[in-house]
This record gives C-alpha cells, structure tokens and sequence, in this order.
C-alpha cells in the first residue's frame, strides 16, 4: 500500500462519526406514546406474543434481518494473527457490503478466545439475537472444527465466508472457464497451491462440480501433500493426499488444465506455466500479491486464463459477490442451514449471469464493454442483477432442500421485492411502469447510437415498456449492438431512422421549413439543420405523430436540444415555461427538485406557473 493511500484511508475511517457502522432506530421516537410504545409498558405485548409463539420473533424484532460478523482476529486477510481488536475495522467493513447490497444489517463481534470449544459456546448463546452467523478470519484447521460444531448446535445459517464464499466464486469460474476453452471438467488436471481453510473448500467445491480427485494434487509450503507425509499435515488436509513420488510444485504442474493457489505470492514461475496443458486456466488468488501476475503468465503462456483477488486485473475472485446474497435469500425464507444445495444453486447463479448481456455500468470499471470470455468469466461486484439472480436461487434451493421455514409462495413477487435493494426508485415507478406495459407508446431515441441509450433500449424490450424508435445510422447501430451482446433486432424489437438516408426525410424538411420559414429559414437550411441533428429528426417524428414521445441529450446541454423541440413540439396550450423536474430519493423521504436544468434566472411568474406544474406532476405518482 502506498503512503497516500495509507493516509487517505486512515483519514476515512478517522472522519467522525469513527468507523464505517452506526445503529438507526426504525421507528419514530418523538412523543411519550412512542416510548410508550417502543419500552414499558408496550414491549411487553411483544414479549408475551414471542412467548407464545416463538416464530413471532421476526415479526416483532430486527432478528429476521440481523447478521453477526463474527471473528477472534487470529488469520485476517494479509495481516495474520492481528487479534480481534485490530481485526474490528474488517468486520465493520464486513458489515457495510452486507447493508449496501443486500440491506442486510449487522453487529460485528470481535470475540478474545483462542480456544475452539469456548468459542462455538459463546457463539452459539447468541442464536437468540442473531438470523444468520458469518464467521470470518479466524485460522485453519479451527475455523473447520468451529464451523461443523456450530452448524450442529444452532438452527440459523452459519456461513464461514473464507471457505464457501471463496469456492462458490472459483466454482462458478471455473465452470465458465473450461466453457470458454471447450474442456470436460471431469478430465481436467488441477494442481492447488495452498492447504488453508479457503483452498480445501474450493477443493471441496469443485469435487462436488465434477472435478475428478484422481486428477487433482495439493501442494503446500511443504511441497506436494502425499499418503505418508506427517510434515504440517492434519486430518483436512490428508483428505487430498495422492500416491505420488513427485515433492515439489514444478514436478506436477507439467500438463496441469488448471492452477488453484491460495497461497503465497510468486510461487508459481514462468517456466512452470510454459508447461501447463493447453489454455491453462490460472485462479492466483493470493493478496496482495498473487501467485503469478497476468503479465508474467501471458508472457510464458498467450493462451492462459487469469482471475485473481486484485480489482485491477480481468476476473477477481470478490466474495462480495457472494455472500450477501446468499444471506438474503436464506433469511428470507427462514433456512436453518446453509446447505451444499443453496452453495450449488449460488455457483449456477454468477456463472449464468456473466453469460447475460451487460448492463451499461461497464464504464464504472474503467471498460468500454464487458462481454463473457477470456477476461469475463464472472460478473462484477456492483452488477445490481446479483441479488436478483442469486438470492432467489439460493431461497428455492433452500426450499426444494427442505431447510426452509418460511417458504416463498410468489416467487416473481419475490423477485419483484428485491429490486428495492437495486434501485430505491423502483416502488415509486412501479406505477408507471404498470401503465407502460399496459399502453407501450412509441419513443423515439434521438442518440440511438449510444452505448447507453442501447442497453436501455434492451431492458424497455425486455420489459414491455415502449415501442422503441432508434436515430442512428444502420452499420454502427449494429456494430454496437453485437459488441454489447445484446439481443435486440431491428425490424423486430425496434424501428430504426437513418439520418443518412431515410424515404421520409423529404417529408421531414418540408414541414421543418413550414414552421421555421417566418424565422427566415430556408428550405436549403431546413435541410442543413436535419442532417445534423437527431433530436431535430427525433423532435419531427413526435410532431408528425410518427411517435409519441422523444429521449435525447445523453450528449450536448440541455438548451441545445430545448431549441429544436421548442421549434417543432412547442408548449402544451396554457403553458408558458419549460422546466426540468429531478427525483431525489433520500433513505426517509423522496424530493422532487424543479428546475434543475433549463431556466437560470427565472422569474417570479416563471417560477409560479413551474411550481403549479411541478405539483401537478408530483400529484400523478401518487404523492
């Protein structure tokens, strides 16, 4: 870590309030009646309820959403044995990805206790405060003895993060990585480097996948562990021990399909990658520093596939893709376990999401596209499809496997719930996107050629929202298309207007002209104005009724595209102003902002008649 970012990250978690969690009430606490309610005397209603029927408890508490990160600091993530005090500023953090992505809520517990047995006790007392349990650095081989005994003892998910949100990660990876190079994952040799809590679950993991043991050999700092070896061995670890002569790494990469380290950094050379079988696929998921780096594995072996733990390199292995979704959907139906099924239907989950069409964030991680293959084998942490596609999957498994409690009669209305965590906007749009569907109208795109506008376009036909119209010129729309991986067709999903060369352009200039000709335009200008500007053309097609609405200024300011819808469209009879009306939507209350575009010193009147229409607007969703 350099020193500015050093600095820059103490500075962040010293700014006040210190730290990165906080507790909110979620009722209000402003009149003696609230405390009435909330402590004595009406807390006892609530306690008498539970009393009598204990599955009230998520009812009438917070312990249906209510996570415990739990760790004793003794094998935190590239810093060691630090101790659970130092530890804490992981857990926090831990609990910030639970909240931010899946509205999980979490009290993390840094618990000073080496010994096994005294943990899983304190630990499993908790099962009354607690929905799920999510251990968390805390060292091989105790993490396995702690986690079994725990999953034994209480009847609540407990997930130890290191272990199973690693291997759903690399599991899911692994299956779109032999996809991409056309292997049978039942005949690939895989070599691991690393004998820890994280690399034997993956192992565990990707046996269960189809991965067959008699291909596969565990190396660790001792070399390659095999039947007799007594050196740093334990039970867990002599699971995977082969009949072997071979002692070292280097000896049994040579025609290896797939390297798994979970070890140290720069233990797998160059000249061990030159000898792996064809398009080896490299998961170097040490941090900071991984196995081998992409560029010195590139250089040995063009044809290799990487993922490793670091965001600036293609294909991370991020638990945080993982694991809060998990959390969701086994809470949601109330799972007294996190079983094999719900870890399997999670892996299938990532690996078929990363097949989909991307949406158009890929510039929040610095791309122009994202599109499965060689440098996207798994989704991207802050893909918003995760809970949609993941919590789902794993509350049916959980479902089909018997373990849950609550079961999801309505799963779409499910589906429909947790859009909430991806887009606070959605309970306030439903409505009109339920009178889209009912009446789709025909919207035209003035940018049809932006990578934006396309993947919007894509999910409103998806949807069943409009009938979209695009502006753009034929030969990129669909080069842009096909380099997105999108399915929409024109012709099919959507009309497409060439402002290069349409049958209606003749028509379009005429009656531009018509308007315009009192302003001292010309026909020659008219037609010089519509070749150069798709909101002009989009604005015709409006005002011709070739359309019934228009969508433009994903480039230039607002004023540039307001003068040419002002020429053709104008002012609905009685108006006066233009106006831009924003929604901001606040974790307590929704605002409405106007104008936050269009007038820059307005005046008094201006300014009445944009509040009696801004309310009149306000007053259409229900507000």
């Amino acid at each position: 870590m350099d020193q500015n970012f050093r600095e820059a990250a103490l500075q962040y978690h010293r700014l006040s309030p210190a730290g990165k969690i906080s507790v909110n009430a979620t009722k209000p606490m402003l009149t003696q009646r609230d405390l009435a309610l909330a402590y004595s005397p009406g807390v006892a209603a609530a306690c008498e309820l539970i009393v009598e029927n204990p599955a009230e408890v998520r009812n009438m508490t917070a312990r249906g959403n209510l996570v415990a990160v739990i760790s004793n600091g003794t094998a935190v993530l590239g810093l060691g044995a630090i101790g659970p005090l130092a530890a804490k500023p992981v857990m926090e953090g831990k609990g910030v990805l639970f909240k931010k992505f899946a509205g999980i809520d979490v009290f993390d517990l840094e618990i000073a206790e080496l010994d096994p047995d005294k943990l899983v006790d304190i630990v499993a007392a908790l099962e009354p405060t607690f929905g799920g349990i999510n251990l968390e650095d805390i060292k091989a081989p105790e993490c396995f003895y702690i986690e079994r005994k725990l999953r034994e003892r209480m009847k609540i998910p407990v997930f130890h993060d290191d272990q199973h949100g690693t291997s759903i990660i690399v599991g899911a990876a692994l299956l779109n990585g032999i996809k991409v190079v056309g292997k049978d994952i039942s005949r690939i040799k895989l070599v691991v480097s690393g004998a820890g809590a994280a690399a034997l679950a993956c192992l565990d993991m990707l046996i269960s996948l189809g991965v067959r043991m008699e291909n596969t050999i565990v190396t660790d700092i001792e070399g390659v562990v095999y039947k007799g070896r007594v050196e740093l061995m334990d039970d867990n670890k002599a699971r995977y021990a082969v009949e072997t002569t071979a002692r070292t790494l280097a000896e049994v990469i040579v025609g290896a399909d797939v390297f798994l380290g979970l070890s140290a950094g720069g233990v797998l050379k160059p000249e061990m990658v030159a000898q792996m079988a064809s398009h080896p696929l490299i998961f170097a998921l040490a941090n900071p520093t991984p196995e081998i780096t992409p560029e010195l594995a590139k250089a040995a072996r063009p044809d290799a596939i990487l993922a490793t733990g670091r965001s600036d390199y293609p294909n991370q292995v991020n638990n945080a893709l993982c694991f809060p979704y998990i959390f969701r959907g086994a809470l949601d139906v109330g799972a007294t376990t996190i079983n094999e099924e719900m870890k399997h239907a999670a892996v299938r989950a990532i690996a078929e999401l990363a097949e989909e069409e991307q949406l158009g964030g890929a510039a929040s991680y610095g791309e122009e596209s994202l599109s499965f293959g060689v440098e996207y084998l798994i989704p991207k942490p802050f893909d918003p499809r995760l809970i949609l596609r993941i919590a789902p999957a794993v509350a049916q498994a959980a479902m089909d496997s018997g373990v849950a409690e609550r079961p999801i009669n309505d799963m779409a209305a499910y589906r429909e719930q947790l859009t909430a965590f991806v887009d606070s906007s959605s309970m306030l749009m439903k409505p009109v996107f339920d009178a889209a569907k009912r009446a789709p109208k025909r919207l035209v795109y003035a940018e049809g050629e932006d990578p934006r506008v396309l993947h919007a376009v894509q999910t409103v036909v998806d949807e069943g929202l409009a009938l979209p119209i695009l502006v753009g010129r034929p030969s990129v729309v669909e080069q842009r298309i096909a380099k997105l991986g999108l399915r929409i067709r024109q012709g099919v999903d959507f009309e497409l207007v060439n402002p290069e060369d349409d049958p209606r352009y003749r028509d379009y200039c005429n009656e531009y002209h018509r308007l315009m000709q009192r302003k001292g335009v010309t026909l020659e200008a008219a037609k010089r104005e519509m070749r150069r500007s798709n909101t002009l053309i989009a604005a015709m097609l409006v005002h011709m009724d070739s359309a019934d609405a228009m969508i433009c200024g994903t480039i230039a300011e607002p004023l540039h595209h307001l003068r040419f819808i002002d020429e053709t469209i104008g002012h609905r009879p009685g108006v006066n102003v233009y106006a831009a009306m924003n929604i901001l939507m606040l974790p307590d209350r929704t605002l409405f902002i106007c104008d936050t575009h269009v007038n820059l010193d307005p005046s008094a009147e201006q300014i009445a008649e944009m509040t009696l229409l801004a309310a009149a607007e306000v007053r259409r969703f229900g507000l």
